[in-house]
């Protein structure tokens, strides 16, 4: 066994798993640890610079990720047009470059102020090192083997459904750079973090908002004191 198919064969499987497992028995036998964990309350500013910056930069990225994965003949008829490969190429380095500015705007704060600084843990510089990680290699392959939207499809997306379907081939990561495949690997650490760390929030569903009775807060303060009422 060589180390691509402990990395990209093996490797995935026991991420998932872990995933899932852990995930479920997060979810029934400690439930309340399913939290963002928010630290809106110790600072605002940066947070909300970062959060915002960090957020929509990768969530758009990690659609167009799915969309190659599951739709990759649209990618391959938008890419017909020189100028659309152009545009879309432009638009995802442009998203690269706005994530990781929030992501260091976010990992400046954690390390800079004092009182967000307190109340994290182990792993919440864990998850910022492999997000930060996938990042920059992310941006890495867009600048140095740019085309990544045209080839991504005939090898990434065949290599992904081997994974799903149960039918792993890692044959066409073995040759692929090293920058690609530690984009691909640290994909892999970062879903097992996922599992045990605060991300997990991420596949929760505030449903029980809808059901539940309205919360009514009721004020309970002494009168200040006055001539006709000491206190």
């Amino acid at each position: 066994m060589d180390w691509n198919t402990l990395f990209f064969v093996i490797l995935p499987y026991i991420a998932l798993a872990l995933a899932i497992v852990v995930t479920i028995y997060r979810s029934i036998y400690r439930p309340f640890s399913i939290s963002a964990l928010s630290s809106q309350l110790l600072e605002r500013r940066q947070l909300f610079w970062g959060s915002i910056s960090f957020h929509w930069g990768i969530t758009i990225i990690l659609l167009g990720h799915l969309v190659a994965i599951f739709i990759p003949q649209s990618i391959v008829l938008w890419n017909a047009q020189p100028l659309r490969l152009y545009l879309l190429e432009l638009t995802g380095i442009a998203l690269g470059i706005w994530a990781t500015t929030g992501l260091l705007i976010l990992i400046w704060r954690r390390v800079t102020v004092g009182r967000v600084r307190v109340v994290s843990t182990p792993m919440d510089y864990v998850v910022l090192a492999l997000l930060l990680v996938s990042l920059v290699t992310g941006l890495i392959t867009a600048t140095v083997y740019r085309w990544g939207s045209y080839w991504f499809t005939g090898i990434f997306t065949p290599y992904i459904w081997g994974i799903l379907t149960f039918r792993p081939d890692a044959a066409a990561i073995a040759p692929l750079p090293f920058t690609i495949k530690l984009h691909v690997f640290n994909f892999y650490l970062l879903a097992v973090a996922f599992a045990f760390s605060r991300l997990v929030h991420i596949i929760t569903w505030p449903l029980g908002y809808l059901l539940r009775p309205w919360q009514v807060v009721i004020a309970n303060r002494r009168a200040a004191a006055r001539p006709d009422n000491p206190a």
